[in-house]
C-alpha cells in the first residue's frame, strides 16, 4: 500500500491511499482522484518522506515523518478568536471538524432548505438543527427576515458519510 501526499491547485493537502503508483497514476489519469475539501481534480502528488518504524531497548516512541491525521489536529486546543495562528494544515482541520459536527447534529432538508428556515423561524414547526441548499438571493431574504443562516461549502466528496 502506498499512502502518497497530494495537493490540489487550491493548495489544500491531504492523503491518497493506493495499491501501487501505477494504480494512482491510472485513477489520476480517469478523473477519481478528487481533493476532499473542494472537490478539484487537478491533483499533484508531494515530495514526501518515507515512515521510518524505529525501535530500541529503551521503548522509545515511533518515529514518523508523515503528515498527522485530521482527528489529532491541535485546533481543539486553540481558542477560537485566534484563528491567525493556525497553519493551512490545522484551518483544513478545524472546517472538517465543522462540517462532520453539522453532519452529525443536523437534519438535511435540501431544496427546502429557506422553507423549513421559516417554518422554524415564524413557529410552525419545531426548532432543530438543519441544513440543506439554498440560492444567494434565499440566503439573503433569510437574512433580512432576521433568520439566521450560514453557508457551509461542503465539496460532493463530503456529502456522503464523513470518515
Amino acid at each position: 500500500m502506498k499512502v502518497l501526499n497530494l495537493q490540489c491547485t487550491h493548495q489544500h493537502d491531504f492523503e491518497g491511499w493506493f495499491g501501487s503508483e501505477d494504480d494512482f497514476q491510472s485513477q489520476l489519469a480517469r478523473g477519481l482522484v478528487e481533493c476532499p475539501l473542494c472537490g478539484d481534480r487537478q491533483i499533484t502528488k508531494q515530495l514526501s518522506a518515507p515512515r521510518l518504524n524505529l525501535s530500541t531497548s529503551r521503548g522509545e516512541r515511533e518515529v514518523s515523518t508523515s503528515t498527522p491525521a485530521v482527528a489529532t489536529s491541535p485546533v481543539t486546543q486553540t481558542p477560537a478568536h485566534d484563528v491567525t495562528s493556525l497553519s493551512p494544515a490545522q484551518l483544513q482541520a478545524a472546517w472538517l471538524q465543522a462540517v462532520h459536527h453539522v453532519m452529525a447534529n443536523t437534519e438535511d432538508v435540501g431544496q427546502r432548505f429557506a422553507e423549513e428556515a421559516r417554518k422554524m423561524h415564524y413557529g410552525e414547526s419545531e426548532e432543530r438543527g438543519i441544513r440543506g441548499q439554498a440560492t444567494p438571493e434565499q440566503t439573503r431574504d433569510l437574512l433580512e427576515e432576521g433568520i439566521s443562516v450560514m453557508p457551509l461549502p461542503m465539496p460532493d466528496a463530503l456529502k456522503g458519510p464523513v470518515q
